[in-house]
């Protein structure tokens, strides 16, 4: 074992940080320091933040964070954030708006850059979650980078997740539109002094009543109004009723680990092959000649392929 690893299951912040540089920036020690760390994980408990900009995600992270603080829990939060077009970095940097917690001891916030990454996870949004677990942060928030109607991965990462909603914004359609009602454990209808919010729950609970989850799990409505830190009780609440139900049908629990672990084990293979075919495959500056050579209708993509895989062996 070496060092980082020892000073990461130590709790050291520094460590930390530098881990999950590694992991984001792919380096090669990232993957053997990710092989040590792997058996001290699965203890944290991974709750998904998800919903539309400007929903309110980050002010309700913040209260979340401090109700398990206050329980004495320690923290681990990634929030996702849209990339810069020219540094590939995070946009809203180090999360000025949970700079009230910044200080904290037993608390950790990692902003990182969604890389063009779909699904409102970044690439690297497992193996930060997998460090902090390993770290001894009993719970780790994600929260996604809002992007509208294309959220879902995050139910690869997360044990619960919680779709945040606001009244008067049609989010109703827009989360059956999404498939976010087949990943809400708990939906929250933040900004509940708004007009609005009476439809707004009875439209959840109409597509909640036709839409019924294989596992039996009747998904929680939770009404918040996260400035004034209203409600934040009741989602703790929700979402530990959740987690019991985990624990109370471990089979169903294992399967849906079992899922994620399928869905990762495959996204790992996919990088780890597209790696080995643009370096392999491809000398350099000779993508984009085949590339050229495609816009200019010389060639097709499919041939190209075909090519490359051939020159793997494959």
């Amino acid at each position: 074992m070496n060092s980082l690893t020892e000073k990461i299951l130590a709790g050291d912040k520094r460590a930390i940080g530098r881990a999950i540089s590694a992991v984001e920036d792919s380096r090669p020690e990232a993957v053997d320091l990710l092989k040590e760390l792997f058996p001290h994980t699965g203890k944290a408990l991974v709750i998904g933040i998800t919903g539309a900009p400007g929903a309110g995600k980050s002010t309700l992270v913040d209260r979340l964070a401090a109700y398990h603080r206050a329980a004495g829990q320690r923290v681990g939060i990634v929030a996702i954030d849209p990339s810069s077009p020219f540094t590939g970095g995070a946009l809203l940097g180090d999360r000025i708006r949970m700079q009230t917690m910044a200080t904290d001891p037993g608390i950790f916030i990692r902003s990182m850059a969604s890389r063009g990454h779909l699904g409102g996870v970044a690439r690297a949004t497992v193996d930060a979650v997998a460090i902090l677990d390993a770290a001894g942060y009993n719970e780790v928030i994600v929260e996604t980078v809002g992007v509208g109607q294309d959220e879902i991965d995050i139910v690869k990462t997360a044990d619960v997740t919680v779709v945040v909603l606001v009244p008067g914004m049609g989010d109703g359609v827009q989360a059956m539109k999404a498939g976010i009602m087949e990943i809400g454990d708990v939906f929250v209808i933040n900004k509940a002094d708004r007009d609005g919010v009476l439809r707004t729950q009875r439209e959840l609970e109409l597509l909640l009543s036709i839409s019924e989850r294989p596992d039996g799990w009747k998904a929680r409505i939770v009404k918040t109004v996260a400035t004034d830190n209203s409600g934040t009780d009741t989602l703790a609440a929700a979402i530990t009723d959740y987690e019991a139900f985990l624990r109370s049908h471990r089979e169903q629990s294992i399967s849906r680990r079992a899922r994620v672990a399928e869905h990762r084990i495959i996204e790992l293979l996919r990088n780890r092959l597209l790696e080995t075919a643009v370096t392999r495959g491809l000398s350099e500056g000779e993508l984009r000649e085949f590339a050229t050579d495609v816009a200019e209708r010389r060639r097709d993509p499919y041939t190209v392929v075909d090519e490359i895989m051939a020159r793997l062996g494959i």
